[in-house]
């Protein structure tokens, strides 16, 4: 069975994910000097509550918090060049609401966000998605007029350069995960895999799509491509919590 979470990352995410994306980049989002300070995020100095719907809801939480806080300049220049921001109706306190739901706008070319009907609405989520909507032409043309400021062709440029490094290397990496024993045993994870259509080799050396090994000091820790990290996670081992990503 497909967790419903895992189709729709082109689309938009449930308002929890926007939610909690928020709260988590409330904490870590760059505080700047009084003087560059344009941009308000209201107070955070209490820690932020977060429920997850599942393993898969609060990666993708993470994963939209730290894209909306590598971009923070570009989508704090697009808010104040376009004029959405500030909006006097929005409190500091949703700013954070405001950015990461900009970053995700963009992502989606300024299309618009798929509703699902087992969704949980939040009316917070609705109210700001519909506004940047109504923006959205404003928010393309001041994302464009930074493209052309800083001679951008993609908005990968606007990531410092250490950042870009650090990018690279990790996605070079072989993704390893560990058997959740007390669930599945090492033979029943070969035998799902076989099914799937992979393949077992001896090291890393011999990866060839899809293909795994097992480490060879942790026989508990599987080792897969960096190609196949997004297919891994949506795996039904990786759902059920029979693999654990390391």
């Amino acid at each position: 069975e497909k967790r419903t979470v895992t189709q729709i990352e082109k689309n938009g995410y449930p308002d929890s994910v926007y939610i909690n994306a928020a709260k988590i980049f409330q904490g870590i989002h760059i505080e700047k000097s009084k003087d560059r300070n344009v941009v308000q995020y209201g107070d955070n100095t209490e820690s932020p509550m977060m429920t997850f719907k599942d393993e898969h809801s609060r990666r993708v939480s993470y994963e939209l918090a730290f894209s909306a806080l590598k971009y923070q300049d570009l989508l704090e220049e697009i808010l104040l060049d376009s004029k959405a921001y500030p909006c006097y109706s929005i409190p500091d306190e949703l700013t954070s609401l405001l950015v990461v739901m900009l970053y995700d706008l963009q992502d989606r070319k300024f299309q618009k966000r798929k509703i699902f009907a087992e969704e949980e609405l939040v009316a917070e989520v609705q109210e700001i998605g519909h506004y940047l909507y109504s923006y959205r032409t404003k928010l393309a043309a001041a994302l464009a007029r930074c493209r052309i400021k800083y001679d951008a062709l993609s908005i990968e440029y606007f990531v410092p350069e250490t950042i870009r490094k650090q990018e690279q290397r990790a996605s070079a990496l072989p993704v390893c995960f560990w058997i959740n024993t007390l669930k599945i045993s090492l033979e029943d994870v070969v035998r799902d895999l076989e099914m799937k259509g992979f393949t077992k080799v001896e090291s890393v050396s011999d990866f060839d799509h899809y293909t795994y090994a097992v480490d060879q000091h942790c026989h508990d820790v599987l080792v897969f491509p960096s190609s196949l990290r997004e297919e891994l996670l949506n795996l039904d081992l990786f759902a059920d919590y029979k693999l654990l990503l390391q």
